[in-house]
């Protein structure tokens, strides 16, 4: 049984313009929080929704809501419908798919085969209602409308809903073998060691050169120097005098 209106928010917009209740109640009752309901009052939120009278639904009784005006810590609950609405049961085999829909079943088999490759063909054949020739045609690429299909979201075309598809996915995780048996005592590696950086390997010369580099500059002499640059000038004196 649901424990909320069937459109809160066109409820929240009806109880908002009909009703002295808090924000709390209402957002109690409608499953939203207290600000949306205040984004409601103000005219920020749901601007374009048409209110829902809760009471000529079936979901709420006006005692309910003379009750929950009187006291503002009352929360109100949602009226138990006299209808009984018998369980669906799963059939078994393919899907029927309506005619106008059954173009578009090539697209949904490839956007299967894409996005959950885990899912076997008899899985496939119940989302779409199609058959496992076609599944293989569109595996192995050798369908006739091969070069035009695009992948497709099952649900979104009305193939299937979303809880079928998810029930047939969480079926197949469930018979999947988990990877961290197969790959032994595999870890991962801790953060400080991913993320540490990468030092420089040590140069078995690195302390030879770098104590050379001073010795060297401490050898230097300057009176040496100018003594070269004196010898390089005499023979260019002498030529002059001569």
């Amino acid at each position: 049984m649901s424990t909320g209106p069937l459109m809160p928010k066109a409820t929240a917009v009806w109880l908002v313009d009909n009703t002295s209740l808090s924000f709390d109640q209402i957002a109690a009752f409608c499953n939203l929080h207290p600000l949306e309901v205040k984004g409601i009052a103000d005219g920020e939120v749901a601007a374009g929704i048409k209110g829902l009278d809760p009471v000529s639904a079936n979901q709420l009784t006006r005692e309910e809501i003379e009750r929950a005006e009187k006291d503002s810590n009352y929360r109100m609950k949602l009226a138990v419908s006299s209808v009984r609405l018998p369980e669906q049961k799963r059939k078994k085999g393919p899907r029927y798919t309506p005619l106008s829909r059954r173009h578009d079943r090539p697209n949904a088999i490839l956007w299967l085969l894409r996005n959950h490759p885990e899912l076997k063909d008899a899985q496939i054949m119940r989302l779409v209602g199609t058959t496992k020739t076609t599944i293989q045609q569109i595996r192995d690429r050798t369908h006739w409308n091969t070069a035009q299909l695009a992948p497709m979201d099952p649900v979104t075309l009305g193939l299937c809903s979303q809880i079928d598809l998810d029930f047939e996915v969480a079926r197949s995780a469930k018979d999947r073998p988990a990877v961290a048996a197969e790959e032994g005592n595999q870890t991962l590696l801790p953060a400080e060691v991913t993320t540490a950086r990468e030092e420089a390997p040590a140069s078995p010369f690195g302390s030879l050169t770098a104590k050379k580099e001073p010795e060297e500059e401490e050898a230097i002499d300057v009176n040496t120097v100018f003594a070269k640059l004196k010898q390089l000038k005499r023979p260019r004196d002498e030529d002059g005098e001569e």
